[in-house]
């Protein structure tokens, strides 16, 4: 017994935290900045800032010219199908498919990365705000449940959280896209300049440079970070730290504290809970090295393992309090599940500006926000799209059919090809009970726990709103001048946007959502968690920022909570 007593007592921290990608950075260093030790266990293998194996690596030193192998196709093929993820540059950050295997019950693409930082190093990095328009949506529009907060509640923490990642962008003072703390904007180039003015002049819409967490400029506050160095080579990992990822910000920050203990390799199945106290005392671990289990215990939990991983946690944390998932009152847990569909939109090629060109590798794009059902305009479909696209000069080797000689050669590489410019939609999925996952006891991963069937469908809005999304991008670049104009729309499953959201909604009613609107687990006050899993609707645009802010609200609120003695 007093054994017993003594390794739990050297388990037990202030705060443990699930999960080192967006989310959990940013809880790891909010709560150790306000002086609580935190344990921060991550499923994965150790990663630290700068060292990402392919990150400098020039194009003859990356075998196969990048290309993936057939075994890598196999050990990778749902992630292969995608068409962008297996690459001999940045394979090693994303999993075996063969060893944790997933179901479909319709084809779902669930891109994963289990190492310390988790997506953070791979994301796309867009950065936006959700606005009233999207808080409010599910009440006016009278389906799934309203979300329990509104923009007001949530700017000051997009403020604070904006000034620490530096994010690049540019003010345009519409309600539907709230401005952020920006740092200088990236620059548009010629091509997309004029586009900007078509869009303005022949339909009232707006196009701006993508809003990017780029450091543009020195971030006093993380001098480990450089600025954007303006390669393209982002999802290798960045050195400079020019864009933001746990590894080069939030982790950093955690460990200067001294407060933080991280703990790689350490795979959280479960939540302990106690039935007298009623409330989570903490985790319990198995080693994805050793095979062995522990348990680890702390006054507060933070999980932020991803949609699908705190989800799984959760629905795989049975107790008599709890026999359909952990906090499942609502019947909720699972359910819901959200994303951007994509793959959809429209290319071109543009005439002229031959004698125009642009300097560097700029890692971002253009954004058009969101027109449709918005103001006066009503479809026959609720929600929207925004889009991402960009103009670029094709290379040398697209115009040469056969390689010369000497100075023909010469001539050849010192000419790029012609412009061309793109736009590809990104809609909105409604929330949806009958998108969900569950867990397959039948299907193992490779450390023998349960594994994820997932049934998610576009469905019948969705599918509407693919008609504008392709045609609107049609209508757009045509009126701009550009010449062959060629629509798309792709079939693609749900998860292609790695957007997952909405497995633990929040809400104003514990009958019908998981979470309330301080990501706090209704039936269990001292959980929180707050990933994509909390989102009531998915709006168009990339969630990340959103996470991050709600986090580090979540966080000041657990502190407060505990000092009160509530949780």
């Amino acid at each position: 017994m007093n054994l017993n007593t003594e390794a739990e007592k050297q388990n037990t921290y202030d705060a443990i935290v699930v999960g080192t990608g967006i989310s959990g950075g940013w809880a790891a260093k909010e709560l150790t900045e306000k002086g609580l030790k935190t344990l921060v266990l991550e499923r994965g293998r150790m990663v630290k800032h700068p060292d990402y194996p392919t990150a400098t690596k020039d194009p003859w030193d990356i075998a196969y010219g990048g290309k993936p192998t057939q075994e890598d196709l196999k050990q990778q093929a749902k992630q292969a199908r995608t068409g962008y993820t297996v690459s001999q540059s940045t394979k090693h950050w994303f999993v075996n498919d063969l060893e944790n295997p997933y179901t479909e019950t319709n084809r779902f693409d669930w891109m994963r990365g289990y190492h310390v930082g988790g997506r953070s190093i791979m994301w796309g990095r867009q950065s936006y705000r959700l606005s009233d328009l999207d808080f409010e949506a599910n009440a006016k529009d009278g389906i799934a449940v309203d979300w329990p907060v509104r923009y007001k509640e949530i700017e000051p923490w997009y403020d604070y959280v904006e000034k620490f990642v530096g994010v690049s962008g540019q003010v345009e003072n519409i309600p539907q896209l709230p401005d952020g703390q920006f740092l200088p904007p990236m620059e548009l180039n010629c091509v997309e300049i004029d586009l900007k003015k078509s869009l303005k002049d022949k339909f009232g819409r707006l196009l701006t440079i993508g809003r990017v967490a780029h450091a543009t400029a020195p971030l006093p506050h993380s001098p480990q970070r450089g600025t954007c160095q303006y390669r393209n080579l982002c999802s290798r990992g960045c050195p400079y730290g020019g864009y933001f990822s746990s590894n080069s910000s939030t982790l950093p920050a955690a460990e200067k504290t001294g407060n933080m203990t991280l703990r790689p390799n350490s795979i959280v199945y479960e939540l302990i809970y106690d039935e007298k106290k009623g409330k989570a005392t903490g985790v319990r671990v198995l080693d994805a090295e050793t095979g062995k289990t522990e348990d680890f215990f702390a006054k507060v939990i933070f999980l932020c393992a991803s949609t699908f991983g705190s989800a799984f946690i959760m629905m795989n944390s049975i107790s008599n309090r709890f026999q359909n998932g952990f906090g499942n009152d609502s019947g909720e847990l699972g359910h819901n599940i959200m994303d951007h569909h994509l793959a959809v939109g429209a290319s071109a090629e543009v005439e002229g500006y031959g004698d125009q060109y642009y300097f560097g590798r700029r890692a971002n794009g253009f954004y058009i926000p969101r027109y449709r059902n918005y103001g006066t305009d009503k479809r026959d479909y609720i929600r929207g799209f925004g889009y991402q696209g960009s103009a670029s000069r094709q290379g040398w080797a697209a115009q040469v059919k056969e390689l010369g000689l000497g100075a023909e050669l010469k001539a050849a590489i010192s000419s790029p090809g012609k412009w061309t410019v793109g736009m590809g939609g990104f809609g909105e999925i409604l929330p949806n009970h009958d998108n969900y996952v569950k867990i397959n006891k039948e299907v193992k991963d490779k450390h023998g726990l349960p594994t994820l069937t997932f049934d998610a469908i576009l469905r019948d809005n969705e599918i509407k709103m693919r008609k504008d999304m392709s045609g609107d991008a049609v209508e757009m670049l045509t009126a701009a001048g550009f010449k062959n104009v060629t629509p798309y729309d792709r079939e693609t499953g749900i998860g292609l946007g790695i957007h997952e959201m909405g497995t633990a909604r929040m809400g104003k009613d514990p009958k019908t959502s998981v979470l309330n609107k301080f990501n706090q687990v209704h039936a269990c006050k001292n959980v929180y968690v707050t990933d994509g899993s909390f989102m009531a609707s998915s709006a168009c645009h990339n969630p990340s920022l959103g996470y991050m802010a709600f986090t580090a609200r979540a966080v000041d609120h657990a502190v407060s909570e505990l000092k009160k003695q509530n949780i």
